[in-house]
């Protein structure tokens, strides 16, 4: 009699992921595979389909699929230059790690498009991290939350717009993170980002939010689509608050790491490197080109992205030297996050990797 086993078995079996184990089984490449209930099953003595990770592509999710903040330094536009980094055979490379995850933008189409068995994103941000946990863990009352918010404050005019934004503001300043709040503080989070001016994130020493609002007519405080595909997503992710180097444990030979840090400032006046209140300075930087040392001694395929100071000034050799012994490569790009209008446009920014380019 032939007999069956679950998805998760036939994924430990194979040694891959659960839900490529479905995909598989949805794309009716596991013959005798077949749904009872919510769930497949397969036969025990089927074998494991040809690896084609290279060619999924899972439109639906990829289109749908966006960060749900925007980010100072965000790499939407660069996603098509950054996955020309990642061998697109596959290969070896079967887990994804992003320390300093941001926005996540690469990290959410990664996601869509490859089938890593293993995730690994951090920030020493613990709000944006707080955010990340709540959508992954409780997510619907999130949106509920938002949603609440949003239809409060669409309907208000100029006046009533500010006196509830400043008040949202200073909640989200005064209060501490707990797992009463959390989902709370999350749902601030959001709405700050999303109505404040030019959705720049930064703090004042004291470590307090200090954005004013911005002049949006009808922003999206809620997008619930996107943050239910985004919770899908984020289950087989492990998702931690803290400095880059905890990820050094995650990081091996099958890792591709993506490493995005405060960018340094391209004039005296930026204030990008206000993510928090400690400043991510040149000291900062060559801890960060120390650790990128130490992962890429691992084997690790590691990509690095930052502004390129020769925007500025062409004689500013400070990443080409600190990064004299990796691949450089200069790309256009343009800075859409700044508080002044004549500093946003057309720059360079560096892709900086451990393999050849």
């Amino acid at each position: 009699m032939l007999s069956f086993i679950s998805a998760k078995e036939a994924a430990e079996k194979w040694n891959i992921s659960q839900r490529r184990v479905s995909v598989l089984c949805s794309e009716n490449r596991i013959e005798g595979a077949m749904m009872v209930g919510n769930m497949w099953i397969i036969p025990s003595n089927a074998e494991k389909p040809v690896d084609q990770r290279t060619v999924r592509y899972e439109k639906e999710l990829s289109h749908v699929l966006k960060p749900f903040v925007k980010w100072a330094g965000g790499k939407s536009q660069l996603i098509s230059e950054l996955e020309k980094m990642l061998p697109m055979d596959g290969g070896d490379i079967t887990k994804y790690c992003e320390p300093m995850v941001g926005g996540g933008a690469l990290l959410f189409d990664m996601i869509a498009k490859y089938d890593f068995k293993e995730l690994y994103i951090s920030d020493i941000n613990a709000e944006l991290i707080n955010a990340y946990k709540v959508i992954k863990t409780d997510v619907e009352a999130l949106i509920a939350r938002l949603e609440e918010m949003q239809m409060l404050f669409l309907p208000m005019d100029e006046n009533g717009r500010k006196l509830y934004y400043y008040t949202i503001r200073s909640k989200f300043n005064s209060v501490e993170l707990s797992d009463v709040t959390s989902v709370e503080k999350a749902a601030y989070f959001i709405f700050l980002n999303k109505t404040c001016f030019n959705g720049l994130y930064r703090v004042n020493k004291k470590g307090q939010f200090n954005v004013p609002m911005g002049a949006y007519k009808n922003p999206t405080v809620c997008d619930e689509d996107n943050l239910r595909n985004i919770s899908e997503v984020l289950q087989n992710v492990t998702i931690v608050c803290g400095d880059y180097t905890l990820a050094r444990e995650f990081i091996d030979k099958n890792t591709f790491v993506y490493i995005d840090p405060p960018y340094r400032p391209l004039s005296q006046t930026s204030a990008f490197t206000a993510y928090n209140a400690d400043a991510f300075d040149d000291g900062e930087q060559v801890r960060l080109a120390r650790f990128i040392d130490g992962i890429n001694a691992t084997g690790a395929m590691i990509v690095l992205s930052s502004s390129d100071p020769k925007n500025v000034n062409p004689d500013d050799n400070f990443f080409d030297d600190l990064y004299k012994s990796y691949c450089i490569k200069r790309v256009e790009a343009s800075r859409m996050i700044s508080s002044k209008s004549d500093g946003r446009g057309k720059i360079n920014e560096l892709i900086i990797t451990n393999r050849r380019i």
